[in-house]
């Protein structure tokens, strides 16, 4: 019988989808009590792949992401997705969101987004969460065939590179490969 491995742990991304830009001082400062200070932040990338946000949330979206200082243990995500899910209704207006947030991981090969939507390739893992494998990492990012069309597009990569360039320096510093 195998010994259990410790368990590295990740980089913490957040990715926002929003109209209203007043709306992320706040947000971030939110984000920044639940998880900790910021460590990169995005630039506001146009959000036009999809009309699925369009009924709720309007049209002219943006996309933000944001990672954080101190890395987390792969197992809290599931924690993490329920306080965003709690923080999406405390931004809520008329029942509407107006920010859809989507947390999720970088480690050394992958980013994973979680979801309380069911797809075929998602995993689930506990309390309505599911996993969603979306890039994986072989020198460069590249993209399932059920990718999101903007992650798809490497629209993200230099940003998603930086991500990972800081988890690479972290991880080095605690002695993990």
């Amino acid at each position: 019988m195998g010994k259990p491995q410790s368990v590295q742990k990740v980089e913490l991304l957040v990715g926002v989808i929003f109209k209203d830009g007043s709306l992320l001082s706040e947000l971030e400062c939110c984000l920044e009590e639940m998880f900790g200070p910021t460590e990169l932040r995005s630039q506001a990338y146009d959000f036009d792949v999809t009309d699925y946000y369009e009924a709720e949330m309007g049209t002219n979206l943006k996309r933000i992401f944001y990672s954080f200082r101190q890395l987390i243990d792969p197992d809290v995500i599931v924690e993490v997705k329920l306080k965003t899910n709690d923080l999406e209704g405390k931004f809520a207006a008329d029942g509407k969101r107006r920010v859809n947030i989507d947390p999720g991981y970088i480690d050394f090969y992958k980013l994973v987004l979680v979801s309380n939507k069911y797809l075929g390739q998602k995993i689930y893992l506990g309390k309505g969460v599911y996993a969603d494998p979306t890039l994986y990492y072989d020198r460069g990012w590249k993209s399932y065939a059920w990718g999101f069309p903007d992650f798809r597009s490497g629209c993200y990569d230099e940003f998603l590179d930086a991500v990972r360039e800081a988890y690479k320096a972290k991880i080095r510093v605690q002695g993990w490969r």
